[in-house]
């Protein structure tokens, strides 16, 4: 059975899909076949730590949610993408990365934008995707903020991985959704900090977390200037395997596998 884990921020720019694109290729470096859906539509951007050149891309999510295509359709496989240094696949035999794209083009954002969507038939797609590609996991890398669309993925979820910075409007608007996923009932809900300035003792802040929201802390993430360097030009899972962002994201990986 597939394993369906959200990625969530209440606000933007927390690095959350920085966080899914190296979850998922840790999860595809340990064998498994791993499913990506980027439904923050409004401002998709995961594509391009896969190299993923949209404009050559014939179907995406808004094409399945307007009932142009199946949702599998819009499935890219993105193994070949996962490389280090050196451009070599890193994936092992029986690994999968496949990615379900939202679309960049403006006019069809606006087009999300102004006639919206049914909810259920993002819901119907993840089920399509995780019994047709025969998923271990599946990724949703979610809207930021709280919506009937984010609201769904978090419901259907059996982990919910909160990304928040060290940083008081963080702070708050987490402590909103985890109310939200607690009343939706979440199985499994870890917080993960994000962008945290390597001078801060990364312990003492996890456990000033943790005591705050009673939630445990999957990991916290380092702000380098590795990070900024790469910024959204690859994954540093594989690029830099002994990084402190990479052992952190094996530790989440830990966690949720």
């Amino acid at each position: 059975m597939t394993k369906i884990i959200s990625t969530h921020s209440y606000r933007g720019g927390t690095g959350k899909s920085n966080v899914t694109a190296n979850l998922a290729s840790a999860l595809a470096l340990r064998g498994h076949r791993v499913g990506i859906v980027d439904t923050d539509i409004q401002s998709p951007g995961i594509h391009t730590l896969f190299k993923v050149d949209l404009n050559g891309v014939s179907h995406t999510l808004n094409n399945y949610l307007w009932g142009h295509c199946k949702v599998t359709d819009s499935a890219l496989d993105v193994t070949a993408n996962v490389v280090d240094g050196q451009g070599r696949s890193m994936v092992p035999e029986g690994g999968k990365v496949f990615l379900v794209p939202s679309s960049i083009k403006t006019g069809e954002i606006a087009r999300i934008l102004k006639e919206k969507y049914d909810v259920e038939d993002l819901n119907r797609g993840f089920v399509d995707l995780c019994q047709e590609l025969e998923l271990d996991y599946l990724l949703i890398d979610t809207h930021p903020g709280v919506n009937e669309e984010t609201l769904l993925s978090i419901a259907i979820s059996d982990t919910l991985l909160l990304i928040l910075r060290p940083d008081i409007q963080d702070y708050q608007g987490t402590a909103v959704t985890l109310e939200l996923a607690r009343k939706l009932e979440v199985p499994q809900l870890f917080l993960v900090v994000n962008k945290a300035l390597e001078t801060f003792d990364f312990n003492e802040l996890a456990q000033r977390i943790f005591s705050n929201y009673r939630t445990p802390v999957a990991a916290v993430l380092p702000l380098s200037t590795d990070l900024i360097q790469i910024g959204s030009t690859g994954l540093i899972r594989t690029l830099q395997p002994e990084h402190i962002f990479t052992k952190a994201i094996e530790s989440i990986v830990d966690s949720i596998e």
